[in-house]
């Protein structure tokens, strides 16, 4: 018995009539269209959706093999019948199309015209829908290096009937001309999926997806067959880099298997997924009504969009360098302690252990979101495989590396994307799982829930120098919604999680307070803003009593509203909505308690000892709790120029300056820095002190050299200077700066409210005290990559200067790039 023997009894076997009865040798082709239909239609006992495929497939070979016999095409004919498409991959879904190739060793028109007369008007006869041509091997293989599309069917060409070795001709030299002709071809290959991914959407964000063709659809599986045929990718990677849910093949069956059911559900061949579908298909495969089927096809189509975007990384590194390009080889560039860029892709040091390194899994996704560069998937699978899980409390760095991917804006999206991916995300929020791949119940919501709250986190990031704590707004927008999927008030569940994450995290108890609020509120203003009497003042008073008259929270929440409704859908957020919230927030100001102006922090009773015995310039360094974050305290006779040629020096040595407090006692000067290292061990403190004093004594030019280090940053360095560092993506939010205080008096507070960057303090303090601003106290506080530095200044040109001090100040301070002009339409 033949192989297509064996699988017809064996679809008799499992209640297919049809395919039992069906007898090639005695039946024409509307036979074989009569058993399909049967096969598609069997009722009560109709096959599951992998067994029905297997059963078209054999059902089609079986009838292909028999009539090329009775028609000549036999091992010995110079004949050869060759499929492509679903029937050459082996995925016969019920109305597929029959995508044939008749293969022919030069023999004359008039017999290949006979016998190819005699296979497709059967079938044409029989409403077969058929995709056809007659060809010689050199013919077909012109054919498939002209044609990008036809190239690709042939690399998926299978033999079934006639003479094996000329179709071996034919499939050994498609794929062979595959491989040496991508060079070529890659890009016309990128820019065909990128286009079809314009034209049909992402299958995981779409009310009705196309399965075959939409972004991470059956098409994309193919191409990256395609790549592993070139090999430049694999078809299937490593089992480590599986979605929470299923590996990449799982993620293909799961398509074929929704596929195959739309055909038999809908009665044609339609690859749209209709709504009116849906519950009928999830009850066939078993999985549940609509919204469930939903889930599934989003683990599935975002897993295949993972490793296509992984798979033409991967293509695009291994190709052959063309130019200058070759003749240079890919430098290696550190971003990070362990990690490194190199060839386009964030990958780990050499000298990097992350079964040692808890906290790298962030360091690495930190660095890929602020350079908008991807992690290399070797990297991902690495990290998979042997990075530990983090201790609670976090680690203090672990949580500003979090805030930093945060704040990235849109590139974070695409960073968190490939650690959902891969399974990291949810080692680091295990509360994630029951959000995942969650379809929306309001038809107003275009993304899941858990894209709607990395997209309100990337939305949110253009906010935070528009609020005081802008940690705090970037995890509520990344937990506002986290309470859903689980019954019940997603508000209320969701507080009591922030509270659990809040904890792991190693926030300060408050914090965690004002987080769980932010959580249990993020609702209270849209919903009373747009649905009550904004003229009562018991609406007022009981929104600013349920937020206990905080006036931060009230801040978090307004910026926290308008950056939920950009991230649910367009249209739901306007004018309207803006002005009824920003109304009810200055009503609700109005009632609340004023917040009290900033002010120094107290000094350290030991360095107010030690004042007394410095006779110069005095440096201590000192490690916090074993972590990477060291104290730097500065003493020194207070001189103008003092402070930016200390913090010069600390962006000098490759510090990072988190935080810092300035204070002066007896005309000594008392800075306290907290900072990390960019990678490795600091440097002494007394390097650090002789670095000082060289600059106090003018012999270091700390401005000269950090201006130097950022034109490298930002790829502008001057012919013969080293290659530019790899470039920092620009920051999403605007600079902001607040004043405080009677600058008639003298006397003002300076709040800064900006993005960081390397050498920031150095460079703020250099404008204030270049206008003669005397800088009495100061607080520096950098949160993740947000900055919030308050500066106590005094002079008696404060008044007549601060237009002027503003513009400069807003001169050095990254800023966002300005937006494209709108072309408009011929």
């Amino acid at each position: 018995m033949t192989r297509s023997e064996e699988s017809a009894a064996g679809a008799s076997d499992q209640g297919a009539p049809a395919a039992g009865s069906f007898n090639p040798t005695a039946k024409p082709a509307s036979d074989l269209a009569a058993a399909v239909r049967q096969l598609v239609t069997g009722g009560a006992r109709q096959l599951d959706a992998a067994a029905l495929r297997d059963a078209l497939l054999d059902l089609h070979e079986f009838w292909l093999a028999t009539k090329a016999t009775e028609i000549g095409i036999t091992p010995t004919s110079g004949l050869a019948i060759v499929a492509t498409g679903g029937l050459g991959r082996g995925e016969m879904v019920p109305f597929s199309d029959l995508d044939l190739m008749l293969l022919h060793d030069n023999l004359s028109q008039d017999q290949v015209s006979e016998v190819a007369e005699r296979l497709w008007y059967p079938l044409w006869d029989a409403n077969i829908r058929l995709d056809h041509s007659v060809r010689t091997v050199p013919e077909a293989l012109q054919v498939a290096g002209e044609d990008t599309s036809a190239g690709l069917a042939m690399l998926e060409a299978r033999h079934i009937a006639g003479d094996s070795e000329l179709s071996s001709l034919l499939i050994g030299g498609a794929r062979r001309q595959w491989r040496t002709g991508i060079a070529a071809r890659f890009d016309e290959l990128v820019e065909h999926a990128q286009d079809r991914w314009q034209r049909f959407g992402q299958i995981a964000h779409r009310a009705e997806p196309d399965i075959k063709s939409g972004r991470g659809g059956l098409r994309d599986v193919q191409l990256l067959n395609a790549l592993a045929i070139a090999q430049l990718a694999d078809v299937y990677p490593s089992q480590s880099l599986a979605s929470p849910s299923g590996s990449l093949g799982g993620a293909h069956l799961a398509l074929l298997n929704v596929r195959t059911e739309l055909h038999r559900v809908s009665g044609r061949g339609r690859d749209t997924l209709l709504a009116q579908h849906a519950d009928e298909i999830g009850a066939a495969l078993q999985i549940g009504d609509r919204f469930d089927l939903a889930r599934m096809l989003s683990d599935a189509a975002r897993t295949v969009s993972y490793y296509v975007d992984a798979g033409i990384r991967t293509a695009g590194n291994a190709l052959p360098r063309r130019g200058f390009s070759a003749l240079r080889r890919p430098a290696r560039r550190p971003l990070d302690e362990g990690v490194i860029e190199f060839n386009g892709e964030v990958i780990l040091a050499r000298d990097a252990r992350p079964e040692r390194d808890p906290g790298l899994v962030l360091r690495v996704a930190a660095a890929s979101a602020i350079t908008g560069l991807p992690m290399s998937s070797s990297t991902l699978s690495r990290l998979a495989d042997s990075a530990p899980e983090l201790r609670t409390p976090w680690p203090r760095q672990a949580l500003k590396d979090l805030l930093v991917l945060l704040a990235a804006g849109p590139s974070t999206v695409a960073t968190v994307e490939a650690l959902d991916r891969t399974g990291l995300w949810g080692r680091l929020f295990p509360e994630w799982g029951a959000v995942r791949d969650l379809p929306p119940r309001d038809v107003i919501h275009i993304w899941t829930v858990d894209r709607h709250l990395i997209e309100t986190v990337s939305r949110a990031s253009s906010f935070t120098t528009r609020v005081s704590r802008p940690d705090l707004l970037m995890l509520g927008a990344l937990l506002h919604d986290i309470g859903k999927g689980r019954g019940g008030d997603h508000s209320v569940i969701g507080a009591e999680l922030a509270t659990q994450v809040g904890t792991r995290l190693g926030l300060w108890p408050s914090d965690i307070e004002t987080l769980s609020a932010i959580v249990r509120f993020h609702l209270l203003l849209p919903d009373t803003a747009t649905r009550k009497d904004l003229q009562d003042p018991e609406v007022i008073n009981a929104v600013a009593n349920a937020l206990g008259g905080d006036a931060v929270l009230l801040e978090l929440l307004h910026v926290l509203a308008e950056a939920d409704s950009l991230a649910t859908g367009p249209g739901v957020w306007g004018d309207w909505k803006s002005s009824l919230i920003g109304d009810l927030v200055r009503r609700c100001r109005l009632v609340m308690a004023g917040e009290p102006l900033p002010q120094a922090d107290p000094i350290d009773a030991r360095h107010l000892a030690l004042v007394e015995d410095v006779g110069g310039v005095r440096v201590e360094m000192s490690r916090i709790d074993n972590s990477h974050t060291y104290s730097v305290t500065v003493i020194a006779p207070d001189t103008r120029g003092l402070l930016s040629k200390a913090a010069g020096v600390l962006a000098l040595s490759s510090l990072r300056v988190h935080s810092a407090s300035v204070n002066s006692h007896r005309g000594f000067a008392i800075n306290t820095f907290m900072v990390s290292p960019h990678f490795g061990a600091p440097p002494a403190a007394e390097l650090l002190r002789q670095q000082f004093i060289l600059a106090l004594n003018g012999e270091l030019d700390v401005y000269a050299s950090l201006d130097k280090r950022d034109r490298d940053a930002q790829g502008t360095a001057r012919v013969g200077e080293p290659p530019p560092a790899v470039p920092i993506r620009p920051p999403a939010a605007p600079p902001r700066i607040l004043w405080h205080g009677d600058p008639a008096a003298g006397q003002l507070v300076a709040e800064v409210r900006t993005t960081d960057r390397s050498g920031l303090l150095a460079i703020l303090t250099h404008v204030l005290e270049r206008f003669g601003a005397d800088i009495t106290w100061a607080k520096v506080t950098t949160l993740g990559s947000s900055v919030v530095d308050v500066f106590g200044i005094s002079g008696s040109e404060l008044a007549d200067k601060r237009a002027e001090l503003e513009r400069e100040l807003y001169a050095v301070l990254p800023a966002p790039p300005p937006p494209k002009p709108v072309q408009e339409a011929s």
